[in-house]
């Protein structure tokens, strides 16, 4: 590791097996604690409870303008903001599913010839990375689509409910992650 040339993007973070890169204020801890004490609606409503994990640098902006311009997001929706995309760790994910979150929505930064991310390949990393995810639910026996990665530009934002809704309509029809009545 050459520390001079570090972007701090953590992508080397989501990549690392044994969870011990971490940086002063961005950790696999801190995100771990960020999981631990999210909070969600009591469930009067069978609504699956949904995490999205969001780059900082395109999607929580896109939020920020959602917001603004008072789009409607479903409240069975939590978000985590990652420096990138990039960062994001499979044992995030198995936390999640541990506390009983339904779903899981990875957004980043849009990729391709036409547009880069901001820390270099960081939401093309992640999209590869999460190849290996079929066979991490399979371990978990938890169905696939309950993981879905989307690409996303700020100027995007308007599309956030329409993303955030299907993939509510996804979760209920797949049903409550079996793992909720465990969760602490």
């Amino acid at each position: 590791v050459n520390p001079l040339r570090c972007r701090r993007c953590a992508t080397c973070m989501g990549a690392c097996p044994q969870r011990i890169i971490s940086f002063k204020d961005y950790s696999p801890d801190i995100i771990s604690s960020m999981l631990k004490s999210m909070s969600m609606p009591e469930e009067e409503e069978e609504k699956p409870r949904v995490l999205i994990f969001a780059c900082e640098n395109d999607t929580v902006p896109a939020f920020d303008m959602a917001g603004l311009t008072r789009q409607k997001i479903s409240r069975f929706v939590r978000v985590i903001s990652l420096r990138c995309a990039g960062s994001m760790s499979l044992v995030f994910l198995n936390d999640a599913f541990a506390a009983g979150i339904d779903g899981v929505i990875i957004m980043g930064c849009k990729f391709g010839d036409d547009y880069q991310c901001h820390n270099m390949q960081g939401s093309e990393l992640a999209n590869e990375r999460m190849g290996k995810l079929e066979e991490t639910l399979g371990r978990m026996s938890l169905e696939p689509e309950r993981v879905k990665f989307v690409q996303l530009a700020i100027n995007d934002y308007k599309e956030l409910p329409k993303i955030i809704d299907e993939f509510m309509e996804t979760m209920e029809r797949i049903g409550a992650n079996p793992f909720k009545e465990f969760a602490v």
